[in-house]
């Protein structure tokens, strides 16, 4: 019994290291090929991406906004049904988010991903990540003395809204 466990494990790791190196090269046909029926749900925003459109066209929107979006892997744990996955988030805003124009800032935000498992096959990716991190990375920090901080902050009430809008409309 405990080879088959690490038979298992072995299994699920190869795939996970798999799909997380074909999303940074951006290789969304062999990211979707790891699940039979893709799904992504986005705790902090309550987003779920559900199915391999939905899935293709999250991955599509989120590469436009950070088209050098990539993983550096902090930490890889097994449990009996998932393989959790602490790493970094790192990229550039050159493209539109969420409704929020391009402030060509970087990020580099901490996260965890849980590559939930029925015996081999993968049936969803679920993401946890402090939002605010991100949110402060890409506008900067705020001043609230400061003129040009309330514009930032109207940023963040448009980027709010829009994630509000986004996790009733079209996700389940």
């Amino acid at each position: 019994m405990q080879s088959t466990m690490s038979d298992l494990f072995q299994l699920r790791e190869k795939l996970v290291r798999d799909h997380f190196e074909d999303e940074v090269k951006q290789d969304f046909e062999s990211v979707l090929s790891t699940f039979p029926h893709p799904r992504y749900e986005i705790i902090p925003t309550g987003q779920i991406y559900d199915g391999s459109d939905e899935v293709n066209a999250y991955y599509r929107a989120t590469r436009e906004a950070f088209p050098d979006q990539r993983h550096e892997m902090i930490q890889l744990r097994h449990s009996d049904d998932a393989v959790i996955v602490e790493f970094y988030l790192l990229g550039t805003h050159a493209g539109r988010y969420q409704g929020l124009a391009p402030s060509g800032a970087t990020f580099r935000v901490r996260m965890t991903a849980y590559f939930i498992f029925e015996g081999e096959t993968l049936v969803c990716e679920r993401i946890y990540f402090d939002t605010m991190s991100m949110i402060k990375q890409l506008i900067g920090d705020f001043k609230f003395w400061k003129p040009s901080s309330w514009l930032r902050l109207i940023r963040v009430l448009r980027l709010s809204k829009a994630m509000q809008a986004n996790r009733k409309g079209g996700n389940k």
